[in-house]
């Protein structure tokens, strides 16, 4: 009979502590990340288990920090996954045009890591049309106050510097609340919360179980 509660209570124990083990032991334990490129200025990273190349697609968590040649710093930023594409995670914050040294890791649900240099265009992240906007309100403005004079305020340049702006900031927000969504493609959604929960939830729960199975043996074996 004691040997019964025995078998009976290692086998709960152990079948509490797979699940939270199980998606790294099935595929292999290392995610390998590749940075696939800044579409809008949004870093955008693919992430596939490093033995069998399968999508990561459950309990991601992963981050971007990036740096520019000029001195700017962007993030730490939380990584996204992007509708419709497995394995595919983006961030919803955007890099300013620049060329930037980014770099990629995760830890959940098995550690990996990518660097490397990308570059993104002002057109890409709307900053090209946002200072032609900027000038060409400047401009209009400016000759309709002096009368369209010849010193060049009226085409929207101010020192020399369009649409009177000077150079862009040089420290980046940590958190820019960019969207992220693709015209005709749903806003992007976060799905590595509850995953990340229920994976804490499940470790915690499964290691009280063993504690408790280890007193409760500890304390029959004794005659």
């Amino acid at each position: 009979m004691r040997t019964r509660k025995l078998s009976a209570a290692l086998a709960l124990a152990t079948a509490a502590a797979l699940p939270s083990a199980a998606p790294a032991a099935a595929h292999g334990g290392t995610v390998r990340l590749e940075l696939s490129g800044t579409p809008g200025g949004h870093v955008r990273t693919l992430a596939t288990w490093a033995d069998d190349h399968d999508p990561v697609t459950e309990g991601f968590t992963g981050t971007v920090a990036a740096a520019a040649s000029d001195g700017r710093t962007a993030g730490p930023w939380r990584l996204v996954s992007v509708p419709d594409q497995p394995g595919a995670y983006a961030t919803r914050e955007s890099l300013p045009a620049g060329h930037w040294r980014v770099s990629v890791a995760c830890t959940s649900p098995a550690p990996g890591h990518d660097e490397r240099d990308l570059d993104v265009d002002p057109a890409a992240n709307g900053e090209l049309a946002a200072s032609g906007a900027s000038g060409g309100s400047s401009g209009d403005s400016s000759g309709g106050s002096t009368g369209g004079s010849s010193d060049g305020s009226s085409d929207g340049f101010s020192g020399g510097s369009p649409g009177g702006g000077g150079d862009p900031a040089q420290t980046v927000p940590r958190s820019t609340a960019a969207p992220l969504a693709a015209p005709g493609s749903r806003p992007v959604h976060e799905t590595t919360d509850d995953a990340t929960t229920w994976a804490a939830i499940g470790t915690a729960a499964a290691a009280v179980l063993l504690v408790a199975t280890g007193l409760w043996l500890r304390r029959h074996a004794r005659p």
